[in-house]
């Protein structure tokens, strides 16, 4: 496919700001659960470590820790079963911090204790410890992934303003496990459904089908964030076929198949 040719140099509308955060650990307990589909559910934590918590980025990780007992030290804590999630909204007055899970079985740490653990179970947090802060109004947004890329494109919906245009990519089962999105008139959101294939085909299919002529022009901002395997066609999409430069866009690994204890980039 053609590759979109590079504008002449201008000074870009927007641009991805690094920050580095204090790492701080905190205790915190579940206080509520929202299935929004059979396989995917929201959990609301509340403590009064959350108090003053902050995640400025939309694509932060904090991990989760999964102890036992209760930890007498933050040692003891970290030493815990953990995995890393998006924080998706919170309040620092009051002191609570929403995620959300895709729950797919009864394997791993997180999604069970997200589906099954009693009301009040104990649980800790730790981070963000560094931020990707979007800086200036993109022209254009681009998104697409998975069900653990949701939270992160929803926070990425807050920004924009009433006149943003833009497209999402959704992968989800089918039906039954879209998970709406709301967006401005000009920003189109569109699910996949993979039935039966493999996590990430569906949607690096849809990417690979792109060129070109999909491109939406301007500055674009693209996010692509899936099973490992998404992160080839993404890059060949944004950086290769419309020509984005590099530090305009995120592309991704959320989690790798077979390997439970990877870790998103940060």
């Amino acid at each position: 496919m053609n590759q979109v040719k590079s504008a002449p140099s201008h000074t870009p509308s927007f641009r991805l700001e690094r920050r580095g955060l204090d790492l701080r650990f905190r205790t915190v307990h579940l206080a509520a659960r929202q299935w929004l589909t059979p396989d995917y559910v929201r959990v609301r934590l509340v403590g009064a470590d959350l108090v003053g918590f902050d995640s400025p980025g939309c694509d932060d990780h904090i991990r989760i820790f999964f102890p036992d007992t209760v930890p007498g030290t933050v040692e003891e804590l970290r030493a815990a079963p953990s995995r890393e999630y998006t924080p998706l909204a919170w309040d620092p007055a009051e002191g609570w911090l929403d995620l959300e899970f895709a729950v797919h079985g009864a394997d791993g740490v997180a999604a069970p204790w997200a589906a099954t653990a009693d009301l009040g179970s104990l649980a800790g947090i730790g981070g963000p410890r560094g931020s990707m802060v979007v800086s200036g109004r993109p022209g254009a947004w681009f998104l697409a992934g998975d069900e653990t890329a949701v939270p992160a494109m929803r926070r990425f919906t807050h920004l924009m303003d009433a006149d943003a245009v833009g497209r999402i990519l959704i992968e989800v089962d089918d039906a039954a496990h879209e998970l709406p999105i709301e967006t401005p008139p000009g920003v189109t959101v569109t699910h996949l459904h993979r039935g039966a294939a493999a996590s990430g085909s569906t949607l690096a299919a849809a990417l690979d089908g792109l060129g070109a002529a999909d491109f939406p022009g301007g500055d674009v901002f693209g996010f692509v964030a899936a099973e490992q395997g998404i992160v080839k066609p993404g890059r060949a999409l944004l950086l290769e076929r419309w020509g984005l430069p590099a530090e305009q866009v995120v592309v991704k690994g959320y989690w790798k198949r077979g390997e439970a204890e990877y870790h998103a980039p940060h």
